[in-house]
């Protein structure tokens, strides 16, 4: 027994009806995205969402793994006497002719003086000296210490014999208390620095996922930046006020250079610290993140990301 047709009509379903709810319950374009939403955006879109925000952040910890580099370079140096560590120090003693040709018999007093223990050269790195001749090369290296200092006078009148002395300008001597303390916290910042670098390579990346993440991370990559700077202001302050100090005396012969290896390599580690710490300080800002697909702040419609 069949229904009225008025019956049926209100029994059957209606499909314009539920294609208009079907389509009033699916999400607009603009409406926030959910996280379950969210899910649901295939991978290939979220890469493109994210491309440049995953570029920046790979940068970053490229910038860290080369000051990283450098960073090791400066601690290694002058540890060996091999032909690449060799070459990197902060300055260099040289005392070869430490007696002027213009004095008397000046070839026959340097070879005296070598005689009783005195080097041609001595140079400093962050964890001890080198010592040796012009033409020798590098003879001993110091056993490498924490919180190295060079101490010239010292150096020097441990190596000369029994009862013999050697003038020094004063300048050299008056300069010790500040180098020591200037050397102990140049090892502290260089070394601190070394240790948040090779942790920043890793985690660098995690500011691809949100915002949130671009805080800490600016702040650790704020306080490396600093250290490496500080450093290589410090390694670089005495390099030079060395030099100025040795050769302050007119009556002794001595040479001072600074080590051209060791700042290069200081100030390209200090570089790349402060372009990762401005990626990380941009990102807080700008470029999409994986959160910010999430929870709606940036949308996709037609294959580009618009801010909601």
């Amino acid at each position: 027994m069949g229904f009225p047709a008025a019956l049926r009509s209100r029994l059957r379903p209606n499909t314009a009806d539920n294609e208009k709810r079907h389509d009033s319950s699916s999400p607009s374009p603009s409406s926030p995205v959910s996280k379950e939403q969210a899910a649901g955006l295939s991978n290939a879109a979220i890469k493109r969402a994210t491309r440049m925000r995953r570029g920046f952040a790979l940068s970053a910890s490229f910038a860290y793994v080369l000051s990283w580099i450098f960073l090791i370079l400066v601690l290694i140096g002058n540890t060996h006497p091999r032909p690449v560590l060799s070459s990197i120090y902060f300055f260099k003693l040289n005392l070869a002719d430490i007696i002027p040709t213009s004095v008397p018999n000046a070839s026959l007093i340097n070879s005296i003086a070598q005689s009783i223990g005195l080097h041609d050269f001595y140079q400093v790195g962050l964890w001890n000296f080198c010592e040796g001749y012009v033409n020798v090369g590098i003879t001993y290296c110091s056993p490498p210490r924490t919180l190295y200092w060079f101490n010239p006078v010292a150096v020097l009148m441990s190596e000369l014999l029994a009862g013999a002395t050697i003038a020094l300008p004063t300048a050299v001597i008056t300069i010790l208390s500040v180098l020591r303390i200037s050397s102990q916290i140049m090892f502290g910042f260089f070394l601190t620095a070394a240790v948040l670098a090779f942790l920043l390579v890793f985690v660098s990346p995690l500011a691809v996922a949100s915002r949130w993440w671009s805080l800490p991370l600016a702040m650790v990559a704020f306080l490396h930046a600093t250290l490496c700077l500080a450093a290589s202001t410090v390694g670089t302050a005495i390099g030079l006020a060395f030099k100025y100090a040795a050769e302050a005396q007119s009556d002794l012969n001595i040479h001072a250079e600074v080590g051209v290896e060791m700042l290069v390599f200081m100030w390209l580690a200090t570089g790349f610290a402060i372009w990762a710490f401005a990626v990380h300080s941009g990102m807080g800002c700008c470029c999409t993140s994986r959160r910010d697909l999430r929870i709606g702040r940036r949308v996709l419609r037609e294959g580009r990301v618009e801010r909601q």
